[in-house]
């Protein structure tokens, strides 16, 4: 069960409270692992996936049968400031496309066998422009973090989220810079594909919201910095963290968001896995600070959870072997 998040301090107390994985269970599917008809360690990366799968649903035999996609969108008042290729109308088309089934991520999470919801958060309302005061206040940064929290089906066993916001990739940016250090130019990148004047104004706003607001917790950071389908998807992996729902990262925003939860608690990502390391530059340097290897490198930066839920049957694949092939004992196979 889901706790109420009344404020800021419960979501905070949630997410740092939260159990870890089932030694147990890790523990039978380590002995398992050693058991099957392979050599040690012939299925690589397979392996660890399925016991790190394992311990997070506490079953040293696992299926995964309902994985969950869930795309949030929002708006962002920093595209005021031309950081984007693309008008803020399009993230209200883009919803319309999601809802009735046309773009990547329905088909992607089709093949996945996953189900899919889309959440818009407030369209008609962006947030404010983050060089001029705080993107959000705390009672809204409060509701996006409650609408990702609410929006997780606590009957799935695997979680991805993606998101939709033209210009979020300026507050991905800004939580980056402000979370990890370093210049503005950094972490800013190309996003749609803003032309060198384009990236320098961005580098310009990025560097100038991490100058106001570059200070306090991963929570602070994100309701200056972010937005609200970016709170919304740290609400959802919190929510799944709780939940013991393993959850596969998407890109370098859902990636943003996820690193809030990292400065709030060592262990907030220990059920994450990365599905991917998409194009957008700065995402590579983001996973190395989290610690978290990438299942996939195929250049994406489309967003929208695509890279998660493309590495949702990598994971499938890993779990289908480790808890459907056969023992040496079963198959009457001689163990070396």
């Amino acid at each position: 069960m889901l706790p109420e998040l009344d404020d800021l301090n419960s979501f905070r107390d949630a997410l740092t409270g939260a159990a870890g994985p089932d030694t147990s269970a890790v523990q039978g599917a380590q002995e398992r692992n050693g058991q099957l008809t392979k050599p040690p360690g012939a299925l690589g990366r397979l392996e660890d996936l399925a016991i790190w799968y394992a311990g997070w649903r506490g079953d040293a035999q696992p299926q995964i049968n309902a994985p969950q996609v869930i795309v949030f969108a929002g708006n962002h008042g920093v595209t005021a400031q031309g950081v984007s290729a693309f008008p803020p109308e399009v993230t209200v088309q883009m919803v319309m496309n999601f809802e009735h089934g046309g773009a990547a991520i329905n088909q992607l999470a089709k093949a996945a066998g996953a189900k899919m919801d889309v959440h818009a958060l407030d369209l008609d309302r962006p947030t404010a422009d983050f060089t001029q005061a705080p993107a959000m206040s705390e009672d809204e940064l409060l509701r996006a973090l409650r609408a990702g929290w609410q929006a997780v089906d606590p009957q799935a066993d695997l979680l991805v989220v993606g998101e939709m916001g033209i210009g979020n990739t300026t507050p991905a940016a800004a939580i980056a810079c402000a979370l990890f250090g370093g210049d503005a130019s950094d972490w800013t990148g190309r996003g749609t594909g803003v032309d060198d004047a384009g990236l320098a104004n961005k580098t310009r706003v990025v560097a100038e919201g991490v100058a106001l607001h570059g200070q306090g917790d991963g929570l602070r950071i994100l309701q200056c910095l972010g937005g609200r389908e970016i709170a919304a998807m740290a609400g959802a992996i919190a929510a799944a963290r709780v939940l013991r729902i393993p959850v596969i990262l998407d890109g370098f925003i859902c990636t943003a968001g996820a690193a809030c939860l990292a400065q709030l608690s060592d262990t907030a990502l220990d059920h994450t896995v990365a599905g991917h390391q998409s194009a957008e530059g700065a995402h590579a340097a983001m996973l190395n600070k989290l610690g978290k290897e990438p299942l996939l490198n195929l250049g994406l930066r489309l967003g929208e959870g695509s890279g998660g839920a493309l590495a949702i049957n990598i994971l499938k694949s890993a779990v289908a072997c480790h808890s459907g092939m056969a023992t040496f004992a079963e198959a009457g196979v001689t163990d070396g």
